[in-house]
């Protein structure tokens, strides 16, 4: 079991974890040991629920396919246990960016008296660019 977040987890089967060779400069390690984790979690089959699911693949991410698949290539690290943890940590952050709603914004007044405040404070200010004048004798 995977969890994402308090009401959010995933089965085991639901995300295919496959060790590739990583790219890149690092000699005799990256050449010869597969270190770098490729995560394919189906967006469509899993069991998440319809209205995530819709969230997800709304998201304009290059990592989505066509088929509604996210592909993650973790290949950061020298280990591949910390390859995938970090492969596990991208999805769960994608996840909880993808599902997250916005509180909807009430639009309030200043009261009466930060108003007034407000009023008082443009008053003064005035007064004083008023005595920055020339003075005429």
């Amino acid at each position: 079991m995977i969890f994402i977040s308090n009401n959010i987890s995933l089965n085991d089967y639901e995300v295919e974890l496959n060790a590739i060779r990583a790219q890149g400069a690092g000699g005799q390690n990256v050449n010869k040991v597969s270190s770098a984790i490729h995560l394919r979690f189906d967006i469509a089959a899993s069991s998440l629920s319809d209205s995530q699911k819709q969230r997800l693949l709304a998201s304009k991410d290059s990592r989505i396919s066509k088929e509604g698949v996210l592909i993650i290539k973790a290949q950061q690290f020298r280990t591949q246990e910390k390859n995938k943890s970090d492969a596990f940590e991208r999805l769960q952050q994608f996840i909880i960016n993808a599902t997250h709603v916005n509180k909807t914004r009430r639009p309030s007044k200043p009261s009466k008296n930060a108003r007034r405040k407000r009023m008082d404070k443009k008053t003064q200010r005035g007064m004083t660019k008023s005595l920055r004048g020339k003075v005429d004798f």
